[in-house]
């Protein structure tokens, strides 16, 4: 009897690593089915400031599931596992889609649905219950597409320029503000990307993402935290923005430059946790709980379990062999749309663009190099037309992509219009019946744009096989239908500029730019490839 209890016994750790082995193996079969996603998520954590805090996120996660491992327990039965096997196909559906549709952003919340997933098959609902919230803090290792990125950006630069000035003039300075750059005479100070608050907001809103979760007290007041970051942000950045303008009116332009500019940020950063915690305290002072700074976020003690208490049994569950076949299925149907290429539709080069286009005369401009860097484009061509009898003028741009796969779309203006002191005073849309592209009326977007006492007429669309679009946005959703119906990710901006001359009436440069745009509309298909192209 002695022999027989020993070999049962001896028999459980064995079990215990067989089914532990087994999840191990899940798990890297899970991470070589998502290789391509995380390598790039990865590579801008690497090379992007605004996420080089994405490698701290999955630690703090596993370090609050480790935590809380009393509170888990492995399920037996099957059915207990289905709700996780729906959350794991859920999420390798929208792999396929991601990578049919070459949009990494999809295919990484992807990523973290089929993990929580694959959680739930192994302690059920209950065990998501306890790790629902470490597991939704992984969204914010997630880089957001780069076309929301650009648009927060330089809406981020507008809004931390204005504050920013409101407080050197506050210090009795004289400065002017054309859009993002700010005039202080003997400076010039451009609100760049790196400026927006970009840098703080991530981190700050994965930082206060944690103080909420700690934090004792209402959920309200939890929300609030978590809030606060984005205006805590803008405030902190602009006060930035305003420091520097003041030092540079008083002790130089190398006040905004190196090691000094740069080493302003990172207290501009612990400023705002300050803040941040300063707020925490408020509200515990206004829920009647008076709590020092040291104990406002505490890991609880409940969480630690019973020291006694040994690790939780590891049962077998049947439905860990059904998700490998789903991972190997996913990984199999992923590497093969890895492979496949997107249609590209024949067209002529804008080199061969006519300089004529009826009574209009052009000449060539070419982009700086940083700016086709930053662009990524595949063709491109800047002709100024004038009209010699009247002396009219006209800034013909078009950006054409042979293929919009991530990180590789076009530009909105509307994100750009704002560099360089210009501001968009006015914004809409309209649409021509008269003028058909691929059998659609023309819709465009109109803005008018002043700098000073110089103002701008712009009219521009998104040419997207076939489909003439005036919302950035979506755009990304025909990107995303087109890829996967289509196989085609091609696409263009077309941006007409022209002059509102002193005292001209805006009705006439209205009437100037449809006018070119009648002569150039037979002339585009043979560049911007349509529907059926």
């Amino acid at each position: 009897m002695n022999f027989l209890s020993q070999d049962k016994s001896s028999s459980r750790p064995n079990k215990a690593i067989i089914i532990l082995s087994l999840w191990v193996f899940a798990i890297l079969l899970l991470g070589f089915t998502f290789r391509t996603s995380l390598d790039e998520m990865i590579t801008v954590w690497i090379n992007v400031e605004e996420y080089s805090h994405g490698f701290f996120i999955p630690v703090i996660t596993v370090y609050f599931l480790w935590l809380r491992r009393h509170e888990l327990k492995f399920i037996e039965e099957f059915k207990h596992s289905l709700p996780g096997l729906v959350i794991v196909f859920i999420g390798l559906i929208l792999l396929i889609l991601g990578g049919l549709a070459t949009l990494k952003t999809v295919e990484q919340y992807a990523f973290i649905i089929t993990l929580t997933g694959m959680f739930t098959i192994a302690f059920g609902l209950p065990g998501l219950r306890v790790g629902a919230i470490p597991l939704l803090f992984l969204i914010f290792m997630v880089p957001f597409p780069q076309f929301i990125l650009n648009n927060l950006s330089s809406k981020l630069q507008l809004i931390s320029s204005w504050l920013g000035v409101e407080f050197i003039r506050a210090c009795n300075i004289m400065v002017y503000l054309e859009g993002n750059v700010i005039d202080l005479g003997i400076y010039k100070l451009q609100v760049v990307d790196a400026c927006s608050g970009l840098r703080y907001l991530f981190p700050l809103a994965s930082l206060s993402f944690l103080c909420a979760y700690l934090f004792k007290g209402p959920f309200w007041q939890k929300v609030l935290i978590f809030f606060s970051s984005a205006p805590l942000t803008i405030f902190m950045n602009s006060l930035r923005i305003g420091i520097i303008g003041i030092m540079v009116d008083n002790w130089g332009t190398e006040m905004a430059e190196g090691f000094l500019h740069d080493f302003e940020g990172w207290i501009i950063f612990l400023i705002c946790m300050g803040l941040l915690f300063i707020e925490m305290w408020l509200f515990s002072r206004l829920s009647g709980r008076k709590v020092a700074f040291n104990e406002l976020v505490l890991i609880p003690t409940e969480w630690s379990g019973d020291t006694k208490q040994g690790n939780p049994d590891i049962r077998f569950n049947k439905s860990v062999f059904l998700l490998m076949l789903l991972l190997i299925g996913a990984a199999i149907a992923s590497h093969n749309i890895e492979g496949r290429k997107d249609l590209i539709p024949s067209r002529k080069a804008f080199l061969n663009f006519p300089l004529q286009l009826g009574k209009w005369e052009g000449r060539n401009d070419y982009l700086n190099q940083y700016y086709l860097d930053v662009l990524k484009l595949t063709d491109y061509v800047i002709i100024n037309y004038t009209q010699p009898e009247s002396g009219n003028h006209i800034n013909f741009y078009s950006a054409y992509y042979q293929s919009q796969r991530e990180g590789v779309s076009v530009h909105s203006p509307k994100s750009c219009i704002p560099g360089d002191g210009w501001q968009i005073t006015q914004f809409g849309q309209r649409d021509f019946p008269d003028f058909k592209v691929d059998g659609n009326a023309l819709i465009i977007n109109r803005a008018i744009i002043q700098k000073g006492d110089s103002k701008q007429l712009v009219y521009y669309w998104f040419q997207q096989r076939g489909r003439t679009i005036t919302n950035e946005y979506l755009v990304k959703w025909y990107l995303f239908y087109d890829s996967i119906t289509m196989n085609r990710t091609d696409g263009s901006l077309i941006r007409l500029i022209t002059s509102v001359k002193a005292g001209e009436n805006i009705e006439a440069a209205d009437q100037r730019l449809q006018a070119f745009i009648k002569d150039l509309i037979p002339v585009l298909p043979a560049y911007l490839p349509g529907k059926n192209s």
